[in-house]
């Protein structure tokens, strides 16, 4: 007979949200975290952490190649992919052996490290045994998307280029998405050979159009060969050992294939259908703005339930979901302003509405302030010009949205970000006083010359 152990919660998956929601949930009562890989989950193990680490090692091989600009004589660069992939180990190593210790030191918190499926509502079964829990929540997160035309080898995905130990000759990247823009500037730094191939008419296509022509301006500098409005058909070996693709517009090959084409939720083999979870057609679960899911008592959070797939809103949501459940609050996760970066060179952050869903939500009243780096005398004295900051406002004036792209564009993003979320207008932004020289004078420039209609080189 199956033992049954009655708890009051069971968290399925041990990630950036699961376990926070875990380690809270614990103070209140007998919890269990189910994980079956590493702690951390994709961002800490094969995603944020691991990748950021590695970009930082390509900007310091691209800044010592800049040297001479700024009177440096560093000599010639070599990339020890070795030493690299190292280095990233040990950051995520330091920073996982935290989480661990965090749930040892738990107290009535239980961790089994197990693959669980739901056996009925409330029921789930793990390592052969069975949890009961009045409370369930699903935090399995999502992989990399494999196209059914590829096959089943032949191709790396994000999770294996972390571990390359020697830098590719040739680089083909499918996909012009965030992880496919940051792995292929990654690896052209590093020395490789870059041809980077998206299906849609331009790079990073949910941001800004005046996003998507910096970047590619840019990664052309670099020697990044960018071919847009291209189909992947299929994948093959060629006869000297190399990769083959085949595309709408051809046959390209490479000695490495890189497929950065979207992220599957990991739904399949939890039994969701024994607990009457529904999901939609991709296989996300379909929650509503509490995170509940169709069957009572369990819930969603993170990547599993879709965009927005960050580590940051999956955190809130853990958050929310904890103050509903644990002090009664009402929560609606439609409200929040949830900023994004991708971490390019130059990085590229936003929230909010763009230009051009403002101006389809309001008309031609929208008011656009922008302002580019090559205005900005901080970014002047760094050498790092390509870029802008805009900021969206509304005909009442105030923000809606914003844009940075350029240097630190990740951290400037959320003096805009505060600004909407505190209701302060435009005007109020532009008139705050901002140390000079800093990169956030291109904040306060923007934001002070917010009635120019559009965006301008």
């Amino acid at each position: 007979m199956t033992m049954i152990q009655k708890v009051d919660m069971v968290v399925i998956g041990g990630g950036m949200a699961g376990l926070p929601m875990a380690l809270r949930a614990a103070r209140h009562g007998p919890t269990v975290l189910m994980e079956s890989d590493l702690l951390g989950g994709t961002c800490l193990n094969r995603g944020c952490i691991p990748t950021k680490t590695m970009i930082h090692s390509a900007r310091i091989a691209h800044l010592a190649r800049r040297s001479a600009e700024f009177g440096v004589d560093t000599g010639e660069v070599a990339v020890d992919m070795a030493t690299v992939v190292a280095r990233k180990n040990k950051v995520v190593a330091g920073i996982r052996d935290g989480s661990y210790r965090a749930v040892t030191r738990a107290d009535g918190l239980e961790l089994v490290e197990a693959r669980a499926r739901f056996v009925d509502e409330r029921t789930l079964e793990a390592n052969g045994v069975r949890y009961r829990a009045e409370t369930i929540v699903i935090n399995t997160g999502a992989r990399p998307t494999i196209p059914e035309a590829v096959g089943e080898s032949g191709f790396l995905t994000s999770t294996e280029t972390l571990d390359l130990d020697e830098v590719p000759r040739h680089l083909i990247v499918v996909g012009g998405g965030y992880v496919g823009c940051e792995y292929a500037q990654m690896f052209r730094r590093f020395g490789a050979d870059v041809t980077l191939i998206h299906r849609a008419s331009r790079l990073l296509p949910a941001e800004d159009p005046d996003v998507s022509a910096v970047v590619e301006s840019v990664f052309a500098e670099e020697g990044i060969e960018v071919r847009t409005g291209v189909t992947m058909l299929a994948v093959s070996s060629d006869d000297d050992g190399s990769v083959g693709v085949e595309t709408d517009r051809g046959h390209v090959s490479c000695s490495d294939l890189l497929l950065a084409t979207g992220r599957t939720p990991n739904t399949i083999d939890l039994g969701l259908d024994n607990a009457g979870v529904g999901v939609d057609e991709h296989g996300f679960v379909k929650v509503d703005l509490g995170y509940a899911t169709s069957a009572p008592g369990v819930y969603a959070i993170g990547d599993v339930v879709g965009p927005p797939m960050f580590t940051h809103s999956a955190r809130d949501d853990a958050a929310l979901l904890y103050r509903s459940l644990f002090h009664n609050e009402d929560i609606d996760s439609s409200h929040r302003l949830v900023p994004h970066a991708v971490f390019t060179d130059p990085e590229v952050a936003s929230f909010g509405l763009t230009e051009e869903a403002a101006r389809t939500r309001f008309g031609d009243d929208v008011v656009v302030g922008v302002e580019n780096f090559r205005g900005v005398g901080r970014a002047r004295a760094m050498g790092e010009i390509a870029g802008f900051v805009k900021i969206v406002a509304d005909p009442k004036r105030r923000i809606v949205g914003g844009t940075v792209v350029g240097a630190h564009g990740g951290e400037l993003i959320h003096e805009i970000v505060v600004a909407a979320a505190a209701g302060i207008t435009v005007d109020s932004l532009g008139r705050l006083v901002h140390i000079h020289p800093t990169l956030a004078e291109g904040v306060s420039v923007a934001a002070g010359g917010a009635h120019r209609p559009t965006y301008a080189e």
